[in-house]
């Protein structure tokens, strides 16, 4: 896929050199113990990968989410996984874009380092899935604290992570104007709440992804730790919610770009009845179908990115993006398995394991009828069917 202009080709550079140092069999074991990448996350976190967009006035390398796809991309691309680190790329943003000053440096300059984990992200919960404004998890103002009260699912990273973005009620629903009034957020240090009124439950899934379920039962949160203003939490976090699917669905991209090289890779080598398989148009012509699906979805990311980097409200550009990355993503997944016959299937090849990660992202962090659903009614002005 070389005839493809590149942007940041330096950072791009950089990052394949890093990830050569993590090679299949590295992933393989951890697949296999069901263990954290922690050498992975520290060299991505020592080379600065994961602080491109912390400005440079709080030690970060201060570029934009144009950059930061380019990371991710070629991460995913190189067989490695983002996913158990990318969130350290944008949960910083509601600190830095609603946080205090003082939040700001306090928080920042560590994480940067790597000296401060900030990778958790606590939004989703048991009976409100993807309708964030019916959370319950409450936090109640006593004194110089909130009390905490609730439970949240899917919150991948909170085992390896020292700090959490917490979305919470401040208010009940049925006492706001608005639904998406009423919700706060806290910066919770995982490192004092565990045990103090945290627990943390891991869930075991099809992937390795580190994702778990928390239960709250009165733990005290600083008052001092809450980002902007309370009651007014739901829109902090939309940018952040915007940043992160963009991000996942340049972790598509590169997902699908893995798959076409080891398909087209395998296919010109691999010969049956005398012939590479590769000459069969019933088997390039699946991988060439891949290829063109991932250019177009490409655009959508890049120009999702772009308008991010600009300020312009691109949230139908993100979900678009990734929507159409995810799914041809696991198009490319799919096809891959398929040109690698019984060999898709084996743990030495990597495929499999590709296979099962790219697949989550046509669920989280938002499903593909969401993101329908946005569109139908933000753009095309059909009634709300909820």
């Amino acid at each position: 896929m070389s005839s493809r202009q590149e942007s940041y080709p330096e950072i791009r550079e950089a990052v394949r050199r890093l990830c050569a140092d993590f090679p299949g069999d590295y992933w393989q074991k951890l697949d296999r113990d069901r263990a954290y990448p922690r050498a992975f996350v520290e060299a991505l976190t020592q080379a600065g990968f994961l602080s491109v967009l912390i400005p440079e006035a709080y030690g970060g390398s201060g570029l934009g989410l144009q950059a930061a796809t380019a990371v991710l991309e070629e991460i995913h691309r190189s067989g490695c996984n983002g996913g158990a680190c990318h969130a350290q790329m944008y949960t910083m943003g509601t600190v830095l874009k609603h946080g205090s000053e003082a939040q700001k440096q306090a928080y920042l300059p560590k994480v940067a380092s790597g000296e401060l984990r900030l990778q958790a992200f606590g939004v989703t919960e048991p009976t409100a899935g993807t309708d964030t404004t019916r959370i319950r998890t409450f936090a109640r103002r006593v004194g110089d604290k909130y009390v905490v009260n609730g439970q949240k699912i899917w919150i991948s990273r909170a085992e390896h992570s020292d700090l959490m973005v917490l979305l919470v009620r401040t208010t009940p629903r049925e006492d706001c104007a608005k639904p998406s009034d009423g919700i706060s957020v806290l910066l919770v240090d995982m490192r004092e709440a565990v045990g103090n009124g945290l627990t943390i439950r891991p869930i075991r899934t099809m992937l390795n992804h580190a994702t778990t379920e928390l239960f709250f039962d009165d733990l005290e949160v600083p008052a001092e730790n809450l980002i902007g203003e309370e009651g007014k939490g739901f829109r902090y976090i939309l940018s952040g919610m915007n940043a992160e699917r963009i991000l996942i669905a340049a972790e598509c991209i590169g997902d699908g770009r893995f798959f076409i090289d080891r398909a087209s890779a395998y296919a010109r080598d691999r010969s049956v009845f005398g012939r590479p398989i590769g000459q069969n148009q019933g088997v390039q012509f699946p991988i060439a179908r891949a290829y063109i699906q991932l250019a177009a979805a490409s655009e959508m990311v890049d120009k999702a990115a772009r308008l991010f980097d600009e300020g312009v409200d691109g949230g139908t550009e993100a979900n678009m993006a990734k929507m159409l990355a995810s799914e041809a993503s696991w198009y490319a997944a799919d096809m891959c398995v398929q040109t690698h016959g019984g060999f898709g299937f084996a743990e030495e090849y990597d495929v499999e394991r590709k296979f099962r990660e790219t697949r989550l992202y046509q669920v989280a962090p938002i499903s593909t009828n969401l993101i329908l659903s946005h569109v139908a009614t933000h753009v095309l002005d059909l009634p709300k069917s909820f």
